[in-house]
């Protein structure tokens, strides 16, 4: 057998590698662009969904955000009706005039702020409403402003007036005082005095004869007489008081009158024997007569006491003797 140089064709096949390896590249190269272009797919729609996603939570920022203002806008609406309301208790009269149209309006308002739903329109027109609800707290506030004011006025004139009053009520309790004090002093001074004092021991005869006389047992009636005199005193009626003090100290009483008691204004209650009333005219000096009757008459000293308005205005004393073997 003969040796040769050339391949035998078994050993043919071995040329193939080269060629598979270039198919396996490129299956490589293509996998790998695949690859490539997925990941690229995956980024793009990633960084797409990262921009909506940002969008969105922008336009959510945005709508919070919006909601948010109008709520403070609200809230501070309502303290500024808080601080004017509260603030001055006699505006709540005007604001009762109000109170149907800004509750409604804040009721509204409230809604909104409060619906988690709410559109931008909605929101829109509630920042309108609460401009108009400021619109109405600042004509308020202006109310405020003038109604304050008047008070002030009002304080002032009030404590002027108060100030006045009491001025007046100072004067008029001096005058009163004054009044009084005069009062007094033409009271005082219209007290009668009582001059010429005279007591006379009557014998009264059954018929009628009289005769004067000093003997106890014979004297039935003490005539006391007496002049008076004011110029101070006005014309008319008056009042004269008359003590008649027996011998033993016991006052002389009119059984008819009872009990009659005198509150003098110097010596207390005093029991009198007979009230003397008396037509007086201004100026002029009256005589007064009047009999003082009894059964028994004592031996002994009689005093004989008068009063007028309070006062003790004369006194007198009369004796009467024991009578003689024939008196």
């Amino acid at each position: 057998m003969t040796n040769t140089n050339y391949p035998s064709a078994t050993n043919a096949p071995q040329s193939q590698p080269p060629k598979n390896k270039n198919i396996k590249n490129l299956v490589i190269g293509l996998l790998a662009a695949g690859l490539l272009g997925t990941w690229g797919y995956f980024l793009y729609d990633k960084n797409k969904s990262g921009e909506k996603l940002q969008i969105t939570q922008t336009q959510a920022n945005n709508y919070m955000s919006q909601r948010d203002s109008v709520r403070m806008m609200y809230d501070e609406a309502e303290i500024r009706l808080d601080s004017i309301t509260g603030a001055n208790n006699n505006l709540q009269g005007e604001k009762s005039s109000l109170q149907k149209d800004i509750e409604a309006r804040k009721v509204e308002i409230r809604k909104i702020i409060n619906d988690k739903n709410a559109t931008q329109a909605q929101l829109a027109k509630a920042k309108t409403m609460i401009a108009d609800l400021n619109g109405k707290i600042s004509s308020l506030e202006a109310d405020v402003t003038r109604l304050t004011g008047e008070n002030q006025e009002l304080n002032t004139a009030n404590t002027s007036l108060k100030e006045e009053k009491t001025t007046l009520e100072t004067n008029l309790q001096a005058t009163k005082t004054e009044k009084e004090n005069l009062e007094k002093t033409v009271d005082v001074a219209s007290t009668f005095s009582a001059s010429n004092i005279q007591v006379t021991p009557i014998n009264e005869k059954k018929s009628g004869k009289e005769k004067s006389t000093t003997t106890a047992k014979r004297v039935n009636k003490l005539v006391v007489s007496f002049d008076v005199e004011n110029r101070i005193a006005k014309s008319g009626a008056a009042d004269m008081y008359l003590i008649v003090t027996d011998p033993n100290g016991q006052v002389i009483t009119d059984p008819a009158l009872g009990s009659s008691t005198l509150n003098t204004r110097t010596d207390g209650d005093k029991a009198f024997t007979a009230k003397v009333a008396i037509d007086y005219t201004q100026g002029e000096r009256k005589n007064i007569q009047f009999p003082i009757h009894q059964s028994d008459f004592h031996t002994g000293d009689y005093k004989i006491e008068i009063y007028h308005n309070g006062f003790k205005i004369g006194e007198g004393v009369r004796s009467l003797k024991k009578g003689g073997l024939f008196g």
